[in-house]
């Protein structure tokens, strides 16, 4: 979450950063929606059939709030453009695809052009072989020529799992070329010994913007012959460079281009997205050039079958007496062993690797009671598994011999898992586009899917599962990044310097924000000028300065005590909150309790337990404005977008039981805190306004805590974020502002579009906030409107209706949004009195209002 991993004289060349550039993004056409199709036939049960089966048992059927039908579509085929060499296209037609989808054709009309082109187009639609058929062509015209090594092309992807499954796909598909075409995985897998080869031998080598990064660029004069005659970069799921992450990727590509042009080549990018908003808008700013995009899909899908699913309420109460959700993760666990049990091939994607290990954990057992071969069916896939775990997991689900899935998002991309009859989805993703990516891994084959997203009891879920149009009437988001970020753009600038010195002709390559930060870096002697340009004048490696997925520091080992055996690893952004000394760690369905975190050495010291509960971080927060960059009032009160300082620490960790979520007891810790300079938006109000609002100063405190955490929950519905990438702090007297101030700011060192996204939106955005309050069922506030199993105060104070009347308030007051959003006075009325003052927030600094509400942010998907 820090930026520890920067060294002191640039954080310190850094500052405060008083001009960081605004983020845009673009709007898209909303989806259409469709009516519902007839049962679908065949040997596998229908998708209705399957959802028919689930919902039998008792009080199932209540739990399905919403079923969307999509229903089948029918293709439309073209010709391959005739500059592809017949050799590609007999091989092509040898795997069975005797004609290309008009998408493919196009895209590889263009990439032939020349012309760098992204293809965004819905799962399953083909967008490799838009891709390959071009490349492979080149590739095979270059193996043909008398000197030298001949074309070449490069292959990115997010993970190492898609990696690695395209190189299984590319040699399958290219088998009948012979030796023209040399496909090779160059990642941190790959053997030592094996790299030479592929560096000197290999044409079409496939690898993850990490290794790029830190082991290709580097050392690019070993791969300058591989550089020269690189004709394609494929650069797969591009849509999932969001954010910091995808902000460090665009500038990593940008060093890519300066030093092919080094040598003489100049590239044609080829992209491959999920539907998103506008998608040549994007890739143009991942890449820096002008990109065509391919965006009408003209392949054939199967019917699909979306259910929307709350779990029930179970006889508990929990934090002020609020009723006591029964868990998503129970949940979902359930739904794993009846489709296990029914023989439907499914996966279960959960947001988190210890969320995964344990719903393969409870499926397991449960299905043990049935049949005693099935629990072998069923497994957990994330990342921080060693190698050769995740190849034998990959072989298995290829295979068909595993059933059922429990998945981060380390298997949401394009992994080829064909066959697939049901997914599963635990808590809303965070967007639109990874739901739909996660929905669309089902069906595959052409056969009906069924789809189902199971609520986690926050305020978002719960909005979603009951306001269906918001996601099957919305269009996909934009993405958000922005590469003059400067602490992102500040490392890859010493990069760059280290590879080839920096000149003036370089500047407009990385962007309007290089000129300003080149003499911040000289400064900081990080960077000295010379009549040849700007050098790195330091002995370590420039591109070890930073982790481009935005997690710094080396990761943690986590070790068996007894044993001395490698278990896996975690990132140090989330050692403190996941690994801390007492908490429980799933892998590979074993359950270890931490006996030691050792911060200096990076190693986590664990034994196996058998714990009856799962552990929770705790943490508190602090937030000092640096600058306001905008302001713009809302009545009397101020809407407000910036650079801020956070003060994080984790102080203690709750035990909480597995199946309800009840909380059995809290235990302190002592780790060191961490500082993060970032970008915030931030609403005051004044005391007028909270006359008007009828908050007075006893339940204030209550009031604006639970308007944060509810419009934390709501942000991602209006950004390409989820809650692991955002944080908030309410203050009623913040020693900057002198008011009553509520703050939602970006997890990330420099920020990552997301506040300032919400700083844009700001009426839709609140007013949805103030919806999902008031129109939750619980009576003083719960889960699934004000509540947070994150908080840093024990979700203490909390005041429903008074943050109802408070946002009913603000709103009223605010300037009018530009495309006119419903006032506050059209949504649904607070009911009822107001009710019982409770205390209010401290009001120092040092002991703060509110910790971030998650404790760490999420990185982008798990390599």
């Amino acid at each position: 979450m820090a930026f520890n991993h920067l060294p002191a004289a640039m954080h310190d060349a850094l500052g405060p950063l008083s001009a960081l550039p605004v983020t845009h993004s673009v709007p898209m056409a909303k989806n259409h929606r469709p009516s519902r199709p007839p049962e679908s036939g065949g040997s596998r049960p229908s998708p209705d059939t399957v959802l028919d089966r689930l919902a039998a048992g008792a009080g199932r059927s209540a739990r399905i709030t919403h079923t969307e039908h999509l229903p089948p579509r029918a293709g439309t085929h073209a010709v391959w453009p005739d500059r592809i060499r017949p050799e590609v296209i007999a091989a092509i037609q040898k795997a069975g695809i005797d004609h290309p989808w008009t998408h493919q054709a196009a895209a590889a009309e263009h990439a032939l052009d020349g012309t760098s082109v992204v293809i965004a187009t819905g799962t399953a639609s083909g967008k490799s072989l838009a891709y390959l058929a071009p490349v492979l062509s080149a590739l095979l015209d270059g193996s043909e020529a008398p000197n030298g090594r001949g074309a070449t092309a490069l292959y990115l992807a997010p993970t190492k799992a898609l990696a690695a499954d395209q190189r299984r796909s590319v040699k399958a598909l290219a088998a009948p070329l012979g030796n023209g075409i040399r496909p090779a995985v160059f990642d941190g897998d790959t053997p030592f010994e094996e790299r030479e080869w592929v560096r000197q031998y290999a044409n079409y080598v496939l690898t993850n913007p990490d290794m790029l990064h830190r082991g290709i660029l580097p050392s690019h004069p070993r791969w300058s012959s591989f550089l020269r005659s690189l004709r394609y970069v494929v650069i797969d799921e591009c849509h999932t460079y969001r954010g910091v992450f995808g902000s460090h990727v665009a500038q990593v590509v940008r060093r890519l281009r300066r030093l092919c042009a080094r040598y003489g080549a100049d590239p044609v990018f080829l992209l491959a997205s999920a539907t998103s908003a506008q998608p040549a808008v994007a890739a143009g700013r991942l890449t820096g050039l002008s990109v065509t995009e391919v965006a009408d899909d003209a392949s054939p899908r199967g019917e699909l079958v979306f259910a929307l699913w709350e779990p029930p309420l179970t006889e508990l109460h929990g934090e002020k007496g609020a009723p006591v959700r029964r868990t998503a993760t129970a949940e979902t666990a359930d739904l794993l062993t009846d489709l296990t049990v029914q023989g439907v091939r499914s996966v279960a994607f959960v947001r988190s690797r210890r969320g995964a290990e344990l719903i393969s954990v409870i499926a397991k057992e449960r299905l043990a009671e049935v049949d005693r071969t099935l629990p072998a069916r069923v497994a957990a896939y994330r990342g921080g598994y060693l190698p050769e775990e995740r190849r034998a997991l990959e072989r298995a689900l290829h295979s068909g011999r595993l059933l059922g899935l429990a998945a981060t998002t380390a298997l949401e991309l394009g992994i080829d898992v064909s066959g697939l009859d049901a997914v599963v989805i635990s808590g809303y993703p965070g967007t639109r586009a990874s739901l739909w990516q996660q929905a669309g891994r089902a069906g595959r084959a052409g056969q009906g899917a069924l789809a189902i997203l199971v609520a986690r009891d926050d305020p978002l879920d719960t909005f979603l599962v009951h306001h269906p149009e918001a996601l099957f009437e919305q269009p996909v988001e934009s993405t958000v990044l922005d590469p003059d970020n400067p602490y992102v753009l500040a490392p890859h600038l010493c990069a760059a310097a280290a590879e080839l010195p920096l000149t003036e002709r370089d500047l407009q390559l990385f962007g309007p924000a290089t000129a300003g930060l080149l003499p911040q870096l000289e400064t900081a002697k990080l960077l000295r000028r010379r009549a040849s340009g700007w050098h790195w004048t330091r002995r370590e490696r420039a591109a070890d300065l930073t982790d481009i997925r935005g997690e710094g520091g080396r990761p943690v080992q986590i070790v068996e005590e007894g044993t001395g055996r490698l278990l896996g690893t975690v990132d140090e952004s989330a050692a403190h909150s996941t690994v801390h000394e007492g908490a429980v760690h799933l892998h590979q369905g074993r359950t270890y309790l931490v006996r030691k975190l050792d911060l200096e050495d990076s190693v986590a010291l664990v034994e196996e337990a058998a714990p009856p509960y799962s552990t929770t971080a705790r943490d508190t927060t602090a937030i000092a404005v640096l600058e306001t960059d905008t302001e713009i009032p809302w009545g009397d009160g101020r809407l407000c977008y910036g650079s801020v300082e956070v003060t994080n620490q984790v102080v203690s960790f709750l035990r909480r039981k597995l199946i309800t979520g009840e909380v059995l007891g809290e235990s302190k810790l002592e780790l060191p805190p961490r500082t993060l300079r970032t970008r915030a938006v931030w609403w005051t109000v004044t005391e007028d306004q909270l006359d008007a609002a009828r908050i007075n100063p006893e339940i204030l405190g209550g009031a604006l805590h639970a308007a944060e955490h509810a419009s934390i929950g709501m942000l991602p519905l209006f950004a390409t974020c989820d809650r692991w990438d955002i944080g908030g702090v309410s203050v009623p007297l913040h020693p900057d502002t002198l008011l009553p101030t509520v703050f939602v700011y970006d997890g990330h060192p420099g920020g990552a579009g997301f506040a300032e996204r919400a700083f844009r939106t700001a009426h839709e955005w609140l007013s949805a906030t103030r919806l999902a309050i008031a129109s939750c069922e619980c009576d003083a506030g719960c889960p699934s409107c004000i509540q947070s199993p994150k908080c840093g105060n024990g979700n203490e104070p909390l005041h429903k209706r008074g943050a109802v009347r408070l946002l009913t308030e603000l709103l009223r007051s605010a300037p009018p949004a530009p495309d006119g959003p419903a006032s506050p006075d059209s949504l649904e009325p607070e009911q009822g009195p107001a009710e019982p003052g409770s205390p209010t927030l401290p009001k120092t600094e040092a002991s703060p209002a509110e910790g971030p509400e998650e404790p760490s942010p999420q990185v982008p998907p798990e390599p």
